[in-house]
């Protein structure tokens, strides 16, 4: 993807970018929805990522090609309004910034992609990281990524519009490369924790597709605040396994077995990175089987397809164990799978899952790459 955009802003401007940036997506090996709970997740940055090959403007506009939209996407730094295109998030990010205090300068170049849209891997969050290090890097101030995170989410919940938690920003600002990355969503501590050697991270997309404006991921903050109230604390974050089960009778069933998913998965992330720092991916893979079987009955997230997926995956030798993964409401599963394992893993699951839905699933073996940085710099 760098070749492509550096050889597509040669092509466009005739002469070659000032600088290269990318930002990476994430798969999230367990932990979901916990983050705006206040709670544990455990993603990993993917080596799947936006690019955007720029140079500097004399004037405050931004202007942004695109490989995968014909619009040009484009605003004046002067004033910054909402747009109608695929841009929307470049906008909220750079109203962020300012709303910061960051000075911002303006900037013309190429954007490429390597990640599925809409498949839960973060392509959102990816372009809010990607758009900030664009910005740190013609404007000569520092790329802090928890700073950066914090800047993003808020771009997301009150420009776009979507009410989603922390996780998928500071995991495309922080990662590193073979490791996941243990984020406390209250207090935004990090710790790196090591994958293990011979297990392979495998993403499934079942190609059906979730937004978060319109699927039930609003509907499910809302049920989960309804639940920390009952608690009498701030996010079930702070309710302990114990509590729930002494407590919970009370509950309206729906709204019980909302905090339940919560309350248990926070549990099984704690656990997961204990099992993963010891090398042990058959813990790993157990922790993430029950993850699915909670947000598939308890949170209710999972569709058809993604259920297919996870159980095709789960029955293959070598799967140490499979889930859903991301917002929900379609998009891709995640497996940890032998490295041995891997080639028959692929082949079978996609046998499986297109003989059973008619669909033409796609399979991506991930690695653990760094979060957002400068690749390049004339």
């Amino acid at each position: 993807m760098q070749s492509l955009v550096t050889q597509e802003f040669a092509i466009r401007f005739g002469q070659r970018p000032t600088f290269i940036v990318r930002a990476p997506g994430r798969v999230n090996l367990i932990g979901e929805h916990t983050d705006y709970n206040d709670g544990f997740v455990l993603p990993m940055a993917i080596d799947r990522a936006m690019w955007i090959a720029l140079r500097p403007r004399d004037d405050r506009h931004v202007v942004l090609h695109s490989l995968d939209f014909p619009e040009v996407g484009g605003f004046s730094l002067h004033e910054i309004s909402h747009g109608r295109a695929w841009d929307e998030y470049l906008r909220g990010m750079a109203w962020g910034l300012q709303e910061a205090s960051y000075t911002l300068n303006g900037w013309e170049g190429v954007l490429g992609s390597d990640i599925p849209v809409g498949a839960g891997l973060s392509s959102s969050a990816a372009l809010e990281m990607v758009t900030a290090m664009a910005f740190s890097a013609v404007g000569g101030w520092e790329f802090i990524p928890d700073i950066m995170a914090k800047i993003g989410q808020k771009a997301e919940n009150e420009w776009v519009g979507a009410n989603t938690g922390i996780m998928d920003q500071m995991i495309s600002a922080s990662g590193q490369v073979d490791h996941a990355l243990l984020i406390d969503c209250r207090d935004l501590s990090t710790r790196h924790i090591p994958l293990p050697t011979k297990a392979t991270v495998v993403i499934l997309d079942t190609t059906t597709r979730h937004t978060h404006t319109d699927s039930g991921y609003n509907e499910r903050r809302e049920q989960c605040e309804a639940a920390a109230r009952f608690f009498g604390v701030s996010h079930l974050r702070d309710v302990a396994l114990k509590e729930f089960k002494d407590r919970s009778a009370n509950l309206d069933e729906l709204i019980r077995r909302r905090a339940r998913h919560i309350i248990s998965e926070n549990e099984r992330v704690l656990k997961a990175a204990q099992a993963l720092s010891k090398g042990d991916a058959v813990e790993m893979g157990k922790l993430m089987n029950e993850s699915h079987t909670s947000m598939r009955d308890d949170f209710e997230i999972t569709n058809a397809e993604l259920n297919i997926m996870v159980q095709a995956a789960q029955a293959q030798p070598g799967c140490f164990g499979a889930r859903m993964t991301g917002g929900g409401f379609g998009g891709c599963a995640v497996a940890l799978v032998h490295e041995d394992a891997v080639g028959a893993f692929v082949e079978n699951v996609h046998a499986s899952y297109a003989e059973t839905t008619g669909l033409d699933p796609k399979i991506y073996l991930c690695k653990a790459t760094n979060g957002a940085e400068v690749v390049h710099r004339n």
